[in-house]
């Protein structure tokens, strides 16, 4: 008898740098969870959310292909034409659900609350079950719609408590289903939290003093930044807190089931925040603390380590790249219209390695024009040995050696001596944009 496929879990909030986790060297936020994830598994300290916005990491994530060709901006609708990571997994025989924030349907909330909003059956992403929404900022006003394993609808319904834990319940609930099942399942629980508002329930929030938090080196000394800050961080530390209880709370429920041995746990987020690096607030920058984003592959505990990765790594791995490695630690085949690199090996060690690129490309594509953010279009790569390259249209914008300036305190665009650098990366950018069939003109170089 062949051996059961092994189970998948996607686990992901919204807005979370990858310094907010402890096994991250984060001082503050506590963890233990997570952590424990990290610890038996493989941790990608230099992963990226190659656009940091919403909805375009979101369509890059279930397509595993670029913004500029899924969803370029926020509150873009993604075709339901388009394949996405439940055909491969419904393909192989999975039982495959989905729960929680979808964002991807392209409502706009000037034509009403997007918790409100219905996504059409038909623009689910073809899970066999789906319980989410499209878009909500209220943690403790909650609502959720979709349907069942047998495909009936579920009207409109509202949550009893705070989103992170009723969508985990929901999660755990479904777990327990499908652990009576014979087929092996993908299920993906996506949370708003730690996207502002920063509340969390109050045993969380009271174990966070503002005035005791640690700021990062590059937050200026300026008080109403640190002030802003400071106030914003206690709440998103708490809501970091609960997630982590709640992943807890996932695992224990996995061991209960004796389905941890055999269930990849991939924990990740969209996208970071900037809490008052380099003066700013919020995303879309590419700065580290809105780029960069917790990736971890933890679970599947046989009882040894024999040709299972443990530790940290620091790869750039990107949005597109998160559906292929799924795929590839299920040992299943990568289909060709998935554009992003299967990084499984990591974890299998016995596995064949795949030929990973030298630079993951970030991109904005259209400006949300919100407050806090950047208002123009930028193109950029963050390369395997260290460098950060970014570009507006026919201007360097950004240059960075993160080996020896993980803060991103100096920049190195406009400095001649690094002129030769600076001629290779944007080399190196421009066939990322011809590669992936992008439009964007950046600045001409004599060699």
């Amino acid at each position: 008898m062949n051996k059961k496929k092994p189970n998948i879990l996607w686990i992901f909030g919204d807005q979370h740098p990858a310094h907010a986790l402890s096994c991250n060297g984060n001082p503050d936020v506590r963890t233990p969870n997570i952590d424990r994830l990290g610890t038996e598994g493989v941790n990608f300290t230099q992963a990226v959310g190659g656009c940091p916005l919403c909805c375009p990491f979101r369509g890059s994530l279930l397509t595993s292909n670029y913004p500029h060709k899924v969803v370029p901006g926020h509150e873009f609708r993604m075709d339901p034409k388009l394949n996405t990571i439940a055909h491969a997994f419904n393909d192989a025989n999975y039982d495959t659900s989905y729960f929680g924030k979808w964002h991807v349907d392209g409502h706009h909330e000037k034509e009403g609350r997007a918790a409100f909003h219905i996504v059409p059956k038909e623009r689910r992403g073809w899970f066999k079950k789906w319980l989410g929404y499209e878009n909500n900022n209220a943690q403790w006003d909650s609502w959720v719609h979709g349907y069942d394993e047998n495909g009936k609808e579920i009207k409109l319904f509202k949550l009893p408590g705070y989103e992170t834990d009723e969508l985990t319940n929901l999660f755990i609930e479904n777990i327990k289903t499908l652990s009576d099942n014979d087929n092996p399942f993908f299920s993906v629980l996506s949370v708003q939290p730690p996207h502002n508002p920063y509340l969390a329930p109050s045993e969380f929030m009271k174990g966070y003093n503002s005035q005791k938090i640690t700021m990062r080196e590059n937050v200026p000394n300026i008080k109403r930044i640190q002030d802003d800050a400071r106030r914003d961080l206690t709440g998103a530390y708490a809501m970091i807190e609960n997630l982590d209880w709640n992943v807890g709370r996932i695992i224990k429920v996995l061991e209960e089931k004796d389905l941890l041995k055999n269930t990849h746990i991939l924990f990740f987020s969209d996208h970071g925040d900037m809490h008052g690096s380099h003066g700013q607030f919020k995303k879309l920058t590419p700065y580290a603390e809105a780029l960069n984003v917790p990736f971890i592959i933890g679970g599947e505990q046989p009882m040894h380590y024999n040709n299972h990765g443990v530790g940290k790594f620091p790869v750039p791995i990107n949005h597109v790249d998160i559906a292929p490695t799924s795929l590839g630690l299920c040992g299943l085949d990568i289909p060709n219209w998935m554009k992003g690199t299967d990084y499984s090996h990591y974890r299998y060690t016995n596995k064949i390695k795949t030929k990973e690129p030298d630079s993951a490309y970030i991109q904005s594509v259209i400006p949300t024009m919100h407050n806090n953010s950047i208002d123009k279009p930028w193109r950029g790569i963050v390369t395997n040995n260290g460098w950060k390259y970014v570009c507006f249209k026919e201007t360097e914008w950004l240059m960075f050696n993160l080996n020896e300036d993980p803060y991103e305190q100096v920049n190195l665009a406009h400095n001649s001596i690094y002129y030769d650098i600076k001629y290779k990366l944007n080399e190196r950018l421009k066939k990322w944009i011809i590669d992936t069939d992008d439009k964007f003109e950046l600045p001409k170089f004599n060699k």
